[in-house]
């Protein structure tokens, strides 16, 4: 669920992925995935990211907790979900209030599981935090205070009224290393000065958009690369830092 007004009520048109062994879920074509994949990287990368807590607070200034129960839980777990990873999940959503369901990631889409980066926003901010140190393969059923929700302004277009409570039921099929990870960082960084030049970027910029369906003319190219650098260049030096671009603290240069 986006966190933003968006046209549906959760991220839809992210791809779906490799679900876990013994399942199978149509997949889009390879053109069709390809540039889906592509906006995914590219929406992430011009993104800033924020932190998340485990609290929201009310008007009154009180706080708020997530709740979260896990159903499931495989035995063998060598990788749990940390934010910045790419994650593949199901979704049930439901009203606290009366268990209404509100979306069934299942019914949209041609029910492809949902693709989306953890901890920037992709989801509301309760989902954010539910999906935490999540194993693929389990399951956990969440309630998400309006103050991780839509508040109380509520998502006429989601049917979800002001002040409510939200209940979601999650299966999460997979993890894997998300655009901004130390990874990337270090690819990126092919003269390893610790920083990011604008012609390194540049450079991994155009093998992304060769990856792309359709490939961009260079005043594409160009006005990507410019809005990269207003939106991480915060101190204006013509280059982007590990911490501009908020490579996680777990992770180490």
């Amino acid at each position: 669920m986006p966190a933003t007004r968006p046209n549906s009520v959760l991220p839809g048109d992210l791809p779906a992925g490799r679900p876990m062994r013994g399942r199978a879920y149509p997949r889009p074509g390879g053109s069709a995935l390809r540039t889906m994949l592509f906006l995914v990287r590219l929406a992430v990368f011009l993104s800033l990211w924020g932190c998340s807590n485990g609290q929201g607070q009310t008007e009154d200034g009180s706080t708020e907790d997530v709740k979260i129960e896990v159903l499931h839980r495989p035995e063998n777990c060598s990788k749990t979900s940390r934010k910045g990873d790419l994650l593949n999940a199901h979704y049930d959503g439901y009203l606290a209030k009366d268990g209404s369901k509100f979306y069934c990631s299942r019914t949209q889409d041609e029910g492809h599981p949902k693709w989306f980066v953890l901890g920037v926003g992709h989801v509301i901010k309760g989902l954010d935090i539910a999906m935490m140190d999540m194993c693929p393969g389990e399951k956990r059923k969440v309630i998400i205070p309006p103050s991780f929700a839509y508040g109380k302004e509520g998502y006429a277009e989601g049917k979800i009224p002001p002040n409510a409570t939200l209940m979601f039921e999650i299966e999460l099929y997979a993890v894997t290393k998300g655009p901004r990870s130390i990874e990337t960082f270090k690819q990126i960084d092919t003269d390893n000065d610790r920083q990011l030049s604008k012609a390194e970027i540049e450079l991994y910029l155009q093998k992304d958009f060769e990856k792309d369906a359709k490939p961009r003319d260079k005043s594409y190219q160009n006005a990507v690369l410019e809005d990269i650098f207003k939106k991480n260049d915060h101190n204006r030096d013509g280059f982007i830092s590990p911490k501009e671009y908020n490579v996680h603290q777990h992770d180490e240069l």
